[in-house]
């Protein structure tokens, strides 16, 4: 056997292992691209990443997830907030899974950078009680959001009537609680009233209670203040009654009998 037999021989597989690498690169992140017990497989179809992290057992979401990320699923952990622009950075970003979790309420910031890519957003079987009323303003995306114990307000009002698609999401809302005592426990689309004027209305009526307890005080001091001091003035003209008379002095009677 030559050299270049020998050469050839060894060339080619490593050729091959060159080759395998560079497939593996393209087809798995890197360790320090795809947070610790998540699963990353590029999509071909969607060009990124398909992140994993189902059970879990995470407690917030991941700071470090692949930037091409297109579908992220967060299901069934333990994460019990959602941090403003907490997905910041994942552009391509077009189907989150964030069902089965702890979180309770959304801030305005929630899910912002989504904006623009995001299709859909999964929050089902939280314990989402509130959320604020510019969370979903700006998402195209289809929101699921039933079973959760919504507080039915204003804000959520607002919040769901800023969503691409309000109606489908409104069906599946049940209020837990409600601003109107006689929705609770009743679907979201029973509530035929405007919770915001109703908000309004219960603040200017606090209002006008206060202004007239404050009134009511007042004129309760008037009163007091006017009767203690006609009972003041009682008391001191019977004083002046009670006091004896000054008699008259000789000189002055001996006057008044001349004059007679």
């Amino acid at each position: 056997m030559t050299l270049l037999d020998l050469w050839l021989s060894h060339s080619i597989p490593m050729c091959l292992l060159l080759q395998s690498l560079v497939l593996m690169a393209l087809c798995f992140p890197s360790a320090s691209m795809c947070p610790k017990g998540c699963i990353c497989q590029r999509d071909s179809h969607l060009h990124g990443f398909n992140v994993t992290c189902s059970q879990s057992r995470l407690k917030e979401i991941p700071p470090s997830l692949p930037a091409d990320t297109v579908l992220l699923r967060l299901d069934h952990n333990q994460i019990g907030a959602v941090p403003d622009q907490a997905f910041h950075g994942l552009r391509l970003l077009r189907e989150l899974n964030l069902s089965y979790n702890a979180v309770e309420t959304l801030g305005e910031g929630a899910f912002s950078g989504l904006e623009g890519t995001l299709q859909v957003l999964d929050l089902s079987h939280n314990r989402i009680t509130s959320v604020h009323k510019e969370a979903f303003a700006r998402l195209k995306a289809r929101v699921i959001v039933d079973d959760n114990p919504w507080h039915c307000d204003c804000a959520l009002q607002q919040a769901i009537g800023g969503m691409a698609h309000n109606h489908e999401a409104a069906a599946r809302v049940l209020c837990r609680s409600s601003e109107l005592h006689d929705q609770e426990g009743r679907p979201y689309l029973a509530v035929d009233t405007d919770l915001c004027n109703l908000a309004k209305r219960t603040t200017d009526y606090a209002m006008l209670v206060t202004m007239f307890g404050w009134f009511a005080m007042v004129i309760s001091y008037v009163v007091y203040y006017v009767r203690q001091n006609q009972e003041d003035a009682r008391r001191h003209l019977e004083y002046l009654k009670s006091l004896p008379s000054k008699p008259k002095k000789p000189d002055e009677a001996d006057d008044i009998s001349t004059v007679v």
